[in-house]
């Protein structure tokens, strides 16, 4: 057999030869939107390379890019991995000490930044140590005065003076690191986690088989997951191989813009965090949009709760998929899809399933183990989830904190789950958030889903505070829907026949809002800090 290798250069040069006309739609701004063919994108994209090179960008430079869902940072995507080079795509949603280490750590050489984020960054520009070139994409050519000891360019008009005939290096090997993106930590700093230009070619595929996601040339795709976070879960590399219509949803965008986006453009599927849906879903019932294109809406991240799915597949009519992944698995692990078995489920049953992270998806292992091995497949027995395959991480980038995660060739997540009778995996926590009471766990994310299951939630956390005889109780945060009412016992009540009575939380607390991490996780370190305050007080 031929050994060619499995390199991102080979998606462009699809693309351009097999779907000219097709388009990425980018909004860059309240006004400005932008529609470009493949063609064109392919061709902007060589001259992007170009002109990099001629700033300097060598193999295995690392360049940052700081920026939202466009088609500039589309071009970023290619034109840097595709000439042999490393582009770190920085959440902008960092701590400012967490920005400046990503940056240093990385040894980010040159940054590609917003317009309208660069007075984001003006502030710890003295502290980069390696960062020598800033490049501003932005709509109009205006620069500002460039900080000291850096060189600032407009990105439309180096790219415009740049060749499109630029050639890519034709020696990189598949093994050849493409990508970076670090964890957005609770705890510590960041850790940095890189991708080869074959990991993302297997799992960029991966996306196109009928039993995840099946994308397809004929789909409109919007990923509402941003691009500086877990490389958008692989969607804008998959839809440029696959010739993809693309709408790239740009800054500040609001659950109204992305409804009238999904209206106007016919998306058929989309992707985020289950605080997006959560918002589209509300403003959904305020003023009704079409939105009888989408065949998927895909969720991940963080538990989705059943009434969210409810809401969009039986009020909207739209199928919700959950999905599980991290940073360090590039991401995709596994997905909520129905194997043919369980379609013959009753619809309470397939709802149960649908909500879990879902069944592995090819070429992934995972287990779930615990101190006595490998964890029956019981529904019931916790355990920490492990996984391994072709792009998942085998450590963290100069990172002494590899040995605590990677271990025997196999990653230890930190989550806690259990695996259903049909091998589907359902994360009950993170190690840290388990809650111990009497020598018995309990789950925060099953009482979280329970709670959000009531018509007057719109958001729960739980976490564990002290109990002198049980050692830890739950305790659970309430967001109320808008105009909604509940009482702690009319929720107490509603949890009995959800969950085990010993589980009900002792405190409920009702909140404005839950603390959230950069990704539309809870923050539930925050959550405790702010939960001791408040016990202390009482």
């Amino acid at each position: 057999m031929m050994n060619t290798p499995l390199l991102l250069t080979s998606f462009l040069d699809r693309a351009k030869r097999y779907f000219p006309n097709k388009m990425i739609i980018s909004r860059t701004s309240e006004t400005k939107t932008h529609r470009i063919t493949y063609k064109d994108y392919v061709m902007r994209t060589h001259q992007l390379a170009d002109a990099l090179t001629k700033l300097g960008m060598t193999k295995e430079m690392k360049v940052g890019s700081f920026a939202w869902n466009h088609h500039r940072h589309l071009e970023a995507y290619f034109a840097v991995p595709c000439a042999g080079a490393i582009l770190h795509m920085i959440n902008i949603r960092l701590a400012p000490e967490h920005i400046a280490y990503v940056v240093n750590h990385a040894e980010d050489e040159i940054l590609l930044i917003d317009g309208d984020l660069y007075p984001l960054l003006t502030p710890l520009i003295p502290h980069f140590k390696t960062v020598k070139k800033i490049i501003l994409m932005q709509d109009n050519s205006e620069l500002p005065a460039a900080p000291e000891g850096i060189e600032l360019y407009d990105y439309e008009t180096i790219v415009q003076a740049a060749s499109p005939d630029f050639a890519f290096p034709l020696d990189l090997d598949e093994n050849t690191l493409a990508g970076m993106c670090y964890t957005s930590a609770t705890t510590g700093m960041p850790k940095g986690v890189t991708y080869t230009h074959r990991s993302l070619v297997l799992h960029s595929l991966l996306s196109g088989l009928k039993d995840t996601l099946a994308l397809s040339e004929k789909d409109v795709i919007m990923p509402v997951v941003p691009m500086f976070h877990v490389n958008a879960w692989g969607m804008p590399f998959a839809g440029v191989n696959f010739g993809i219509t693309q709408v790239l949803p740009g800054p500040m965008f609001t659950p109204s813009l992305l409804l009238d986006l999904i209206e106007q453009e016919k998306v058929t599927l989309t992707a985020g965090v289950p605080t997006i849906w959560l918002g589209m879903a509300q403003e959904q019932e305020k003023k009704p949009r079409n939105i009888s294109s989408l065949r998927l809406v895909v969720s991940g991240g963080s538990a989705s709760p059943k009434g969210l799915v409810q809401k969009y597949e039986k009020e909207f009519g739209v199928p919700f998929l959950v999905g599980y992944g991290m940073t360090e698995t590039s991401p995709v692990v596994s997905l909520s899809n129905f194997t043919s078995e369980i379609e013959q489920y009753s619809e309470e049953d397939k709802l149960a399933l649908r909500v879990t992270q879902g069944l592995t998806v090819p070429l992934i292992e995972t287990r779930v183990i615990n101190e006595n091995g490998e964890v029956p497949w019981d529904n019931t027995t916790m355990g920490e989830l492990t996984i391994r395959g072709p792009w998942i991480a085998d450590e963290y980038y100069k990172d002494a904190r590899s040995s605590e995660a990677f271990k025997d060739g196999w990653l230890y997540t930190g989550d806690i789950a259990v695996m259903t009778k049909e091998g589907y995996i359902r994360i009950t926590d993170r190690t840290k958030d388990l809650i111990k009471s009497g020598g018995e766990w309990i789950s925060s994310v099953d009482l979280e889903n329970a709670l959000m299951s009531h018509p007057a939630v719109f958001e729960a956390a739980v976490v564990a505070m002290p109990h002198e005889k049980w050692q830890e109780r739950p305790l659970a945060c309430v967001v109320l829907k808008d105009n909604a009412k509940a009482t702690k016992e009319e929720l107490l009540q509603f949890l009995e026949a959800h969950v085990a009575k010993w589980w009900l939380p002792d405190e409920v607390i009702f909140v404005k809002e839950i603390p959230k991490t950069s990704v539309g996780k809870f923050l539930k370190a925050k959550i405790r800090e702010e939960i001791d305050v408040y016990l202390s007080q009482k």
